[in-house]
């Protein structure tokens, strides 16, 4: 059973002075695996722990162009909903390309001041081989996610910082940028490797999203989907049971793919056999392949889709990116495979569901919030009937039965 590495502050400190004083013959015993590993090639680069290499800063209007014209130009809205609310004044967001310049550098008060001390800036290069050990560059160097907490940079002006990053993959798998959040202790916390990976999930689905409609070829995107998903699910037309739905589904947002043991994760809330899966796959290769006229799953390690899939949820999220909410209530049947009791089929359907609701709070569009709340997911929407009342005319039809339901609303919560 493999040791839990040490991540006390003093415990890394020490090691960590021991190791530098040794100019690396001091093994670092006990410090987690990856951070070593990236403080001997920390050491081998010629990394000065006190006096880093001077790290190139691209030019204002240099940046601004190349950002504007880069692939994660694009998720940058949902960056700042998804994290930047979280961040407060604690946490600085931050999103490199992949070589580890810094794109974006997003925060307030005391953490984005020390961020700025250490020439953690918009345009700067953050890799391994000029400033050694910090999240953002040991990510693009071992292409997962990483925390680095305090004491565990190799740089000490950086060591009253943790930070946690994640690479982001493009549609085709290729690394495009990292996400980072660095500040106090906070951002070397559980929470902030959740709120990262989690927002590293819906960025990468959105950029394969926009792949897959690039690829479809202008005005396709509206097309007869190949999956439904919201109804009785289908591929082209034809009945899928609902356990290869699920898998579909899984696979359509994980566009990296999925293995064997994360799919058993996502699709039963107890334990589901590896068997049980590979079982399962098989018999979905074969139904996909005969109504596709050919292979639709790629690999097996991990499990991933061979073309990309239109789906009905990728037409409500169209809809909704164009502002169409009404459009995407009309696309919008029913809830996502709304009999599936999957813990990853279940997070995308109150995801999926919230995004919906979201856009309806914030529409101008009185037939659309009238839309949502005829639905069973809206009728008890308090914000929903609010925004109604406001939106339809006074003492008209709409503005009566709103204010109406928001009594009655009002009375049960009392």
């Amino acid at each position: 059973m493999a040791k839990v590495p040490h991540r006390d502050a003093q415990w890394v400190r020490a090691a960590y002075e021991s190791f530098v004083g040794s100019a690396g013959s001091q093994e670092p015993a006990g410090i987690d695996p990856v951070v070593a590993a990236s403080w001997r090639r920390s050491l081998r680069n010629g990394v000065d722990p006190d006096q880093p290499s001077e790290v190139a800063v691209a030019a204002s209007g240099d940046l601004e162009d190349y950002r504007r014209k880069h692939p994660l130009a694009v998720a940058m809205p949902m960056v700042r909903d998804l994290v930047g609310g979280a961040t407060g004044d604690d946490l600085v967001v931050a999103v490199s390309d992949d070589v580890g310049r810094l794109l974006w550098v997003e925060g307030r008060g005391p953490v984005r001041s020390a961020v700025d001390h250490v020439g953690f800036v918009e345009g700067a290069v953050w890799r391994e081989e000029s400033v050694g050990t910090n999240a953002p560059g040991t990510a693009l160097a071992t292409r997962r996610p990483v925390q680095v907490l305090g004491a565990e940079h190799f740089m000490r002006p950086a060591q009253r910082l943790s930070c946690t990053a994640a690479p982001v993959r493009d549609a085709a798998g290729g690394i495009v940028g990292v996400l980072d959040l660095t500040g106090g202790s906070v951002a070397g916390s559980h929470v902030a490797l959740a709120l990262v990976r989690a927002t590293v999930a819906m960025v990468e689905r959105e950029l394969a999203t926009r792949s897959a409609a690039r690829a479809a070829g202008p005005g396709t995107t509206d097309q007869p989907p190949d999956l439904r998903l919201l109804g009785p699910p289908a591929l082209r037309g034809r009945r899928l049971s609902l356990r290869h739905a699920e898998i579909l589904l899984l696979l359509t947002e994980h566009p990296r793919g999925l293995g064997a043991e994360e799919l058993a994760v996502l699709l039963h809330p107890g334990d589901l056999s590896l068997v049980a899966v590979r079982a399962e796959i098989s018999r979905l290769r074969r139904v996909a392949d005969a109504v596709l006229g050919g292979p639709l799953l790629a690999g097996s390690r991990p499990y991933r889709l061979a073309r990309p899939l239109r789906s009905d949820v990728g037409t409500v999220r169209s809809r909704l990116r164009r502002g169409d909410v009404r459009g995407a209530l009309s696309a919008y049947p029913e809830s996502l495979l709304r009999r599936s009791v999957a813990p990853g089929v279940e997070r995308l359907r109150e995801e999926l569901e919230a995004e919906v609701r979201e856009a309806v709070h914030a529409c101008d569009d009185a037939a659309a919030v009238e839309q949502w709340t005829a639905r069973d997911e809206g009728a008890d929407d308090h914000a929903a009937w609010t925004r109604l009342a406001r939106l339809a005319p006074p003492g008209g039809p709409q503005s009566v039965r709103a204010w109406a339901h928001l009594r009655v609303l009002e009375r049960r919560l009392s």
